[in-house]
């Protein structure tokens, strides 16, 4: 296996793409707007992809906040491949490339069904319980 940027436009894009609408997106009956997509231009878009395989078996975005802050969003394994640790290895690729770039802090919003997945990799939630797409989340983060 193989973690790896992928960029913005490629067919390896649009496989991370179709990744997160299948994982994230379609069962809340939520598609991406070209304009949604079209910002991800400057997003870093982490993968891992295991060899010979031309889809990712998980994926996630980082998007710049600020000079030290960057956000980790839209994190999707494929449902056949979840619980094998692939989500904590890409996440660890995703910090690793963000300290990298001298980012000093990933941030954030996490499903309530992930908070002990993120909790577990050293993020601390902070504030109050919101909810984004019609799912509770919590806000969490991490010093890199």
């Amino acid at each position: 296996m193989e973690c790896r940027l992928v960029d913005h436009g490629t067919p390896e894009y649009e496989a991370t793409v179709s990744l997160r609408y299948e994982v994230l997106r379609k069962p809340l009956g939520l598609d991406f707007t070209p304009e949604q997509l079209a910002a991800e231009v400057t997003d870093l878009h982490c993968a891992l992809w295991e060899f010979g395989i031309p889809e990712p078996l998980a994926c996630l975005v980082l998007t710049p906040l600020s000079e030290g802050e960057i956000k980790m969003r839209q994190v999707a394994v494929r449902p056949d491949h979840q619980g094998q640790g692939l989500g904590r290895i890409l996440v660890e690729f995703s910090e690793t490339t963000a300290r990298a770039r001298g980012f000093t802090r990933m941030v954030l919003n996490a499903r309530d069904t992930a908070v002990d997945f993120y909790l577990r990799l050293g993020y601390t939630i902070e504030g109050e319980p919101f909810t984004e797409v019609t799912i509770p989340h919590r806000r969490m983060a991490k010093s890199l």
